[in-house]
């Protein structure tokens, strides 16, 4: 039996998945979770074998999620469904240990045997995934990306630098440097330059 916590802020898709999930013998769903904050409760509690969660949600996200996750439990498997699988994305979260990645477009039947296959201490990149894993055109460093993306949630410097852990001063030299590169005016213009390149 493997045990699973699901988090999707999609209400639907998440209660819908719960259910079929639970119709496999093999399957139990311990918990629900509408967003970052308590997929990381609902983790913590109820140690799942498997972690299922969405890389897109409110406040906290599925990647802020997990790093919170991966320091108290090192060894949680991670199952990430994804609908825009973006390069960086996908390379920050292989960097902090996701096992397996599904697009959330996958059949139920799809999800359940890669929850499996991750019980079992394997690995699973659905193919559309992986391809655009390993395109590499983004100029930019792990942590200008890290600044960007939290830039197109509308957070000042001194918000971004506080949910980072880092200094003011850092945050603007990441900024600056990204501007730099994308050859925009504002942080907010490299923000969006970055994402609809799909670097972030």
């Amino acid at each position: 039996m493997t045990t699973v916590v699901l988090a999707d802020d999609e209400a639907l898709l998440r209660k819908a998945l719960a259910a079929l999930l639970s119709l496999e013998d093999e399957i139990t769903v311990l918990a629900e979770a509408q967003d970052g904050e308590s997929a990381v409760r609902a983790t913590l509690k109820h140690q799942p074998d498997v972690l299922v969660i969405d890389l897109e949600m409110p406040g906290v996200d599925g990647l802020d999620a997990v790093a919170e996750i991966r320091r108290a439990r090192p060894e949680q498997v991670i199952l990430m469904l994804t609908r825009h699988a973006r390069p960086g994305v996908l390379r920050k979260a292989l960097k902090l240990g996701v096992q397996g990645f599904v697009s959330k477009s996958a059949e139920p039947a799809h999800i359940t045997s890669v929850i499996t296959t991750l019980h079992d201490g394997k690995r699973w990149i659905d193919p559309d995934v992986s391809a655009l894993a390993v395109v590499d055109d983004c100029p930019l460093t792990d942590r200008e990306i890290d600044v960007l993306r939290v830039t197109r949630d509308g957070y000042t410097v001194a918000d971004i630098a506080a949910r980072l852990h880092l200094a003011e001063g850092t945050v603007r030299n990441y900024l600056s440097n990204a501007m730099q590169k994308t050859q925009t005016r504002t942080r907010h213009e490299a923000a969006r330059y970055a994402w609809e390149h799909d670097w972030l």
